[in-house]
């Protein structure tokens, strides 16, 4: 089921599978700023990445000694969530460890999304609790896709990724399997933009690591029109697209853990994870997204 809040500048809507946000208009154009999911291309729209972020070491885990196969970036983005409170400009989904999710992993949590908007910026805020286990590690990250171009009068080269401090953007290679090989590569040096082409993402993502920048945002060049991520806080930041050209959208994705390791652990309690929680204790980030187009 879907539900939609809206104010003077942003029409939300959220879907109960996944918690996902599925749309985000202007009030002021009624343009569609998130991508529209289309499978051919890429069938989501902005997925929550939880228990981990990207894929498993040899596509299993252990976890309580009994071996768990899993696909990418965890179930949280597959299953149903409750609706749990909505007011004109926030709504909160939930959910809780049960027969669904504890075949695919064994331990207790909450995890709720609590979706905001304030003027021209949606903030989502996902809660992570620890009701019961004696430790709770995991993964946790976002991946929401913006509609590009902006309108039928711009192409892939009229915008770019754009800093707000200079940087050299480190990034840790996950090719060819999607897991971590032991290298890096500068993305850029020096520089507080990243052109976009239709060939930024022919290998796949781009995962940065440790950026000073407050925000990443896609910039349309000749009118100044962006949507801007905040990311501080976030070790890592993801810049991705599906590879057909000419590129769709783009994926902004500030995350608190990694992908797995080609030769890593397979053991749960050995994943480096983004938190880890003691019975009782509870971890909050925030992604807040300015749409000012």
């Amino acid at each position: 089921m879907q539900y939609t809040i809206q104010n003077d500048f942003l029409r939300l809507t959220v879907d109960t599978h996944g918690a996902e946000a599925v749309s985000v208009r202007s009030r002021r154009t009624g343009a569609e700023m998130l991508w529209c999911g289309d499978a051919a291309v890429w069938g989501r729209h902005a997925p929550i990445l939880f228990p981990y972020t990207g894929k498993l070491t040899g596509g299993a885990m252990i976890a309580k000694g009994i071996e768990y196969p899993g696909g990418q970036h965890g179930f949280a983005r597959d299953v149903e969530h409750t609706l749990v409170r909505r007011t004109d400009d926030t709504l909160i989904f939930e959910l809780q460890a049960g027969a669904e999710t504890l075949r695919r992993w064994p331990y207790a949590f909450v995890l709720r999304s609590t979706f905001t908007l304030s003027g021209n910026t949606l903030h989502h805020a996902l809660t992570v609790e620890n009701p019961v286990e004696k430790e709770l590690r995991f993964g946790l990250g976002y991946h929401p896709a913006f509609a590009i171009p902006f309108d039928d009068k711009h192409t892939t080269t009229d915008y770019e990724f754009r800093f707000d401090e200079t940087e050299s953007p480190l990034c840790v290679s996950a090719l060819p399997n999607g897991l971590l090989n032991g290298t890096s590569y500068y993305l850029a040096r020096n520089t507080k933009t990243i052109p976009l082409t239709d060939e930024l993402f022919q290998n796949d993502s781009h995962c940065i690591v440790n950026l000073r920048s407050r925000s990443v945002a896609i910039v349309e060049k000749d009118t100044g029109r962006f949507i801007r991520c905040s990311v501080e806080g976030f070790p890592y930041v993801l810049l991705w697209s599906a590879k057909a050209k000419p590129v769709r959208f783009v994926c902004i994705e500030p995350w608190h853990s990694l992908t797995g390791e080609e030769d890593g652990p397979r053991e749960w309690a050995q994943r480096p994870a983004a938190a880890c929680l003691q019975c009782g204790e509870s971890f909050t980030t925030t992604l807040s997204t300015t749409f000012a187009r």
